[in-house]
């Protein structure tokens, strides 16, 4: 089965749809010619001995000959042993062989006579009567024949109809595959190519598909190249601050006022380069980043969110980040690629918040809340995608390397609106073997920084 599958693979779908009617039609000829030729020989012979009663009856009712000219009847007379009508030399041999005593019933058999099949019935009348009912041999082939010509011609029409069928299908199938593969190679070449598919199948499910694959492709590459075009902005920006102030002081020249101030505006011009740097190498690192350990619940967090809030506090001295945290909650992964999600989602709440951000930390769950503006509804389904930035956003790619890392290692993020402000969670997208705990865990608690 795998050879033939394998063979009908190098075929085009209309070299397959013929291999697979040839093959169907031998073995329908097959099936005709073994076991449907001896069913039919068993219905011709139940049909035969159907027409003989009923010619029995006919003739036993009126006890008259009848005019039948595809049934012969014989009377015998069990006592003298004789025949009441003349018997033709050809049923002669067949008529003294067989045994003509049925007894009260009736009696159905066969006699093979020159290597044809004769059917034949005996009936009972009158006590010492016997009707001897013979078909003619010509009728039962006749009849035979003219059946199994009728069910072949009948299997034959509807295989002529049902290919027919078939192969108006498979064209209908070949046309939008066809435009879908024009389609691709037009795309793969740099041409603007559209596809309508009228089809509301799987196919036209495919093809629409391939148009929303294309139309986002598109968009993306229209954001890589805006980013392409504000990262050179902006990392010119900066560069061309650092080269002017140097050349100024390196000549005697103070652009800002003093030589501190002066040298303070480049340290200020590198850190925001090294910060858009440091995003960029960020977001290619993450994007390779696998997960080739056990799903073990091996990373104890607390630790690491106390750490990011230290190093952030300073951030916003007018917002107050709280904190609900349990202490021996473990999940699965390495410190530092937590220690980026923790540190882009407060970075992202403390860049919207009004007065507080809060961080919660249960069994299977971390939750970074601010009491900031809504996220718009058309941006909810885009948060982490990469280049997609919020009116505060810096590079638009915080978000996506939280959710390259959420996902690496099993995990699902959201982000939603709250009735007053934004809630980030992060939860359990598979099942994790727990570590066995070595301390008591301790209740979360409400504490300010």
């Amino acid at each position: 089965m795998k050879r033939i599958r394998i063979w009908l693979s190098n075929f085009t779908l209309i070299q397959q749809f013929l291999s697979i009617a040839f093959i169907t039609f031998a073995v329908l000829v097959f099936f005709i010619f073994s076991f449907l030729n001896t069913n039919i020989d068993s219905f011709v012979n139940t049909q035969m001995y159907t027409y003989i009663h009923r010619s029995q009856d006919e003739y036993l009712e009126t006890r008259k000959s009848l005019n039948e000219s595809n049934v012969v009847h014989f009377v015998y007379n069990s006592v003298s042993k004789r025949f009441l009508n003349s018997v033709p030399e050809e049923y002669a041999q067949m008529l003294e062989s067989i045994d003509k005593e049925p007894g009260d019933g009736r009696i159905d058999s066969s006699y093979v006579l020159d290597n044809n099949l004769i059917v034949y019935s005996i009936v009972s009348f009158d006590n010492d009567f016997r009707l001897i009912s013979i078909a003619k041999n010509n009728f039962r082939d006749e009849f035979r024949n003219a059946l199994f010509s009728g069910v072949i011609n009948a299997t034959f029409y509807v295989m002529l109809a049902l290919i027919a069928f078939i192969l108006i299908w498979i064209m209908s199938l070949i046309r939008p595959l066809d435009q879908i593969k024009s389609y691709i190679n037009k795309i793969k070449s740099g041409e603007k190519a559209s596809l309508n598919v009228e089809r509301y199948d799987e196919i036209g499910e495919v093809a629409e598909a391939l148009t929303s694959m294309n139309e986002e492709l598109e968009q993306q590459q229209r954001i890589r190249d805006e980013m392409v075009q504000n990262i050179s902005h902006d990392l010119k920006t900066p560069v061309s601050t650092i080269k002017s102030y140097s050349e100024s002081i390196k000549d005697g020249v103070y652009p800002y006022d003093t030589l501190e101030k002066s040298v303070d505006v480049i340290i200020e011009n590198a850190d925001r380069l090294e910060k858009k740097v440091y995003s960029l190498i960020t977001y290619n690192k993450m994007g390779y980043l696998q997960d080739n350990g056990d799903n073990i619940l091996n990373l104890r967090m607390e630790p690491i969110i106390r750490k990011v809030i230290l190093a952030a506090k300073v951030l916003r001295n007018d917002v107050k980040i709280k904190t609900d945290i349990d202490s021996d909650v473990y999940f699965h992964g390495e410190e530092e690629p937590w220690r980026v999600v923790v540190e882009n989602l407060l970075d992202n709440a403390l860049r919207y918040a009004k007065s507080k951000v809060v961080i919660t930390l249960k069994d299977n769950l971390l939750e970074v809340y601010n009491d900031g503006p809504e996220i718009e509804k058309d941006r909810l389904d885009k948060l982490f995608k990469p280049y997609e930035k919020g009116n505060k956003g810096k590079f638009g790619l915080g978000l996506s390397i939280v959710k390259i890392v959420v996902e690496t290692y099993g995990y699902t993020v959201t982000g939603e609106n709250m009735s007053e402000g934004v809630v980030f969670r992060i939860y359990t997208a598979r099942k994790m073997k727990k570590l066995p705990k070595k301390r008591k865990s301790r209740k979360g608690s409400i504490i300010e920084t």
